[in-house]
């Protein structure tokens, strides 16, 4: 028999609707057990989010600086997994705060020791810098990275920045104004990652992970456009900028903490709305001669492994 656990955290459900299809054909399976665990926190972050506290919570995320979470029930603790589906949203360039927060328990270090690990995403549209992050957290943990998934929003950047926002500022997953696509992960993408199941059983089965990625793949389990990973890897040096600027200037909870996020909250839309479209031309205009590179950087940033 082989056990599973699906541990994820997810503020609005979809990443927990995405990880039940992508276990799909385990749940009733002869020859595996299947446990779940959502991450908790002692103090649970609000959804919908306000606007202060959507963009104060900026300088821990990026600095993954953990907050108190609730334990994990014993009776996963003390089973060993052959195989722990792992969930989680990107938040500012980084794995949400929820998950880093956990990664740095007692709890993970027991969970995540010596076992093999299938990440699965679900964000707008950046998270290869998050994913470099949480392959740095699963060496430091000694687990094996043998699966990556990643599910987007594929409309344009800049309307999904739209309806992102107003997902997140209201809670309701609708069509905003009655013209704007539904936010987030396309309802038809979240349906069928139930593709990924039988490929993730085979594999759990046979006990050999050695060639699940490139399983995965076949199955279109991660798409690796070049301009987002230049958007991302640049953001995160402006960001690591930010957040230590807003820290180094400001106690938590005061009035001068309230005014840098704001700074940060307009230079964000700036970077946005300008900035981005600049890069984008840039980009259009070295993209012949670093043709070499951005082959190099879609394999690994499709693969598990790390530089």
């Amino acid at each position: 028999m082989k056990h599973v656990l699906v541990l994820h955290y997810s503020q609005s459900g979809q990443l927990t609707e995405i990880l039940n299809n992508v276990v799909s054909d385990m749940v009733n399976h002869t020859e595996l057990t299947i446990d779940y665990h959502k991450i908790e926190m002692e103090t649970p972050f609000p959804f919908p989010w306000s606007k202060e506290e959507f963009y104060g919570v900026f300088p821990d995320t990026y600095k993954q600086n953990a907050r108190p979470v609730k334990a994990v029930p014993k009776h996963i603790l003390e089973k060993k997994y052959d195989l722990i589906i792992f969930g989680y949203q990107v938040w500012y360039l980084t794995p949400s705060l929820p998950t880093t927060s956990f990664l740095n328990t007692d709890d993970a270090k027991k969970l995540f020791n010596n076992t093999n690990v299938v990440t699965v995403i679900g964000c707008r549209n950046l998270w290869m810098m998050a994913q470099e992050k949480m392959k740095h957290k699963l060496k430091a943990l000694q687990a094996n990275l043998v699966g990556n998934i990643a599910l987007v929003d594929n409309h344009i950047n800049h309307i999904s920045v739209i309806t992102i926002a107003q997902w997140m500022f209201s809670g309701k997953k609708e069509r905003f104004l009655g013209i704007f696509p539904k936010p987030g992960v396309a309802q038809k993408d979240i349906d069928n990652a139930s593709r990924f199941s039988p490929t993730i059983v085979k594999h759990i089965l046979k006990n050999d992970f050695s060639t699940l990625q490139n399983s995965l793949l076949e199955k279109k389990a991660v798409t690796v456009k070049p301009f987002l990973v230049t958007m991302d890897t640049r953001g995160n040096v402006i960001f690591s900028k930010w957040a230590q600027i807003i820290t180094s200037k400001s106690e938590k909870n005061t009035p001068k903490r309230v005014f840098w996020v704001k700074i940060f909250n307009y230079y964000l839309l700036f970077a946005i709305w300008i900035i981005s479209p600049i890069v984008f031309i840039l980009f259009l205009f070295t993209y012949l001669p670093l043709y070499g590179k951005i082959k190099k950087d879609k394999k690994y940033y499709s693969s598990v492994v790390l530089k």
